[in-house]
C-alpha cells in the first residue's frame, strides 16, 4: 500500500505516524512552508486523510477530490463536515471504545473533586496555609444523596452511570431519544433534566445540534446545590452563562474538562472558588491515547485492503 497517498494535516503520534509511514506514502502538511501550494501539488494524489483535529469540510475536500476516508482521532468529530463528506462520499471514521473507560474514570475522578474541592484543598496545603492557618474549610458540598443527570447516555455516558451507581448515586439521563432497554428515568430536553437532578453530567458531543444546549435556563433549574461537569464538548455549555451562574450563586459549582475555545479559559473561571478545571485529560493517558491512534491505523488499513472500516462514524453506517 505504499503507493497508495495519506495526507497528515497535523502531527499525530508516534504510534501513528511510524505505521502510516510503513505503510502509506505520507504527506505532512504541517511541514510545508506553503500548505496551500503543497496541497495543490498533490491534491489529486490524496486517497486517505490522517488527523487528530479538523476542519475537515467542502473547502478540503474540493482540494483532494480522490480522497476516500478520513480517519480521525477520537471519539467526538464535530471538526469533521459529515454532510459534505457524505456529499463526496468520503467515509469517515473515529476511535470509540477505546477510551470509554479511561474517560469514565476521569468523568468521575473530576466530580468528586468538584463536589469535595479537593483541588482547593491540595492548594491550600502546598501554600503552607494548613500549617499557619490551621485546616482547609469544611465542603459546603458531599457526594451524598445527590442525584445525577446524565446528558448523553451513550457508551461513555452509561459507564459513568455504572461507576455512579457505586457510589450510590440516583440516575436519571436526557439525550435525543428514550432508550428502551435503559431503566433509569428520561427526560426529553436538558432543562428536565437538570430540573430532576443536583448533579449534571454533560457527555454530549460538539456540533450545531447541541451548542448551548446547557443554557442560563438549564442551570437555574439545576438549582443552587447544583453542580455542572463537563467531559464532553465545551460548546455543549453556554460559557457565558455559565460563569454568570457561577458568580451569582444560581449554581453551586462546576468541574471543566472542555472548554469553548480551548485551550484558552476564561479568567473569570478560573477566578472562581468553586470550580475545578482539568486540561482536556479526559482519554490523556499514553495507553488509552496509543490505543486510539491504533485505531486511526486500522481504520486507513482494513479500508485499503477490504474496502470497508472498522469504526464509521453513525453517519455512515
Amino acid at each position: 500500500m505504499t503507493s497508495i497517498d495519506i495526507l497528515m494535516p497535523r502531527p499525530m503520534l508516534p504510534i501513528v505516524q511510524e505505521q502510516l509511514d510503513a505503510a502509506f506514502t505520507v504527506h505532512r502538511l504541517y511541514e510545508a512552508d506553503n500548505p496551500e501550494a503543497l496541497l495543490a501539488e498533490i491534491g489529486e494524489k490524496i486517497r486517505g486523510v490522517a488527523m487528530a483535529f479538523g476542519p475537515v469540510n467542502a473547502e478540503l475536500l474540493a482540494k483532494i477530490p480522490n480522497a476516500e476516508i478520513v480517519s480521525s482521532f477520537g471519539v467526538g468529530y464535530d471538526h469533521v463536515n459529515t454532510d459534505d463528506c457524505l456529499a463526496a462520499k468520503v467515509m469517515v471514521t473515529h476511535t470509540p471504545d477505546v477510551l470509554t473507560e479511561e474517560v469514565a474514570d476521569t468523568a468521575v475522578g473530576l466530580m468528586i473533586m468538584t463536589i469535595r474541592e479537593f483541588g482547593q484543598a491540595e492548594q491550600w496545603l502546598r501554600q503552607g496555609n494548613w500549617e499557619s492557618k490551621g485546616p482547609y474549610k469544611l465542603t459546603g458540598a458531599t457526594m451524598q444523596g445527590r442525584t445525577l443527570g446524565i446528558f448523553g447516555l451513550g457508551r461513555i455516558g452509561k459507564a459513568i452511570a455504572k461507576r455512579a451507581e457505586a457510589f450510590g448515586m440516583k440516575i436519571h439521563y436526557h439525550g435525543r431519544s428514550k432508550q428502551d432497554d435503559v431503566s433509569y428515568p428520561y427526560h426529553a430536553t436538558p432543562k428536565a433534566l437538570a430540573a430532576a437532578c443536583d448533579t449534571l453530567m454533560v457527555v454530549a458531543p460538539g456540533g450545531a445540534e447541541t451548542k448551548y444546549a446547557v443554557n442560563a435556563e438549564v442551570l437555574e433549574a439545576l438549582g443552587p446545590d447544583g453542580i455542572v461537569i463537563n467531559i464532553g464538548r465545551g460548546t455543549v455549555i453556554d460559557e457565558a452563562a455559565l460563569i454568570a451562574a457561577l458568580e451569582n450563586g444560581t449554581i453551586y459549582g462546576a468541574g471543566l474538562d472542555v472548554f469553548e475555545n480551548e485551550p484558552h479559559v476564561p479568567e473569570a473561571l478560573l477566578k472562581l472558588p468553586k470550580v475545578t478545571v482539568l486540561p482536556h485529560v479526559g482519554s490523556a493517558s499514553q495507553a488509552t491515547r496509543n490505543a486510539m491512534g491504533q485505531l486511526v491505523v486500522d481504520n486507513l488499513k482494513s479500508w485499503f485492503e477490504t474496502g470497508k472500516a472498522i469504526t464509521p462514524v453513525p453517519e455512515m453506517r
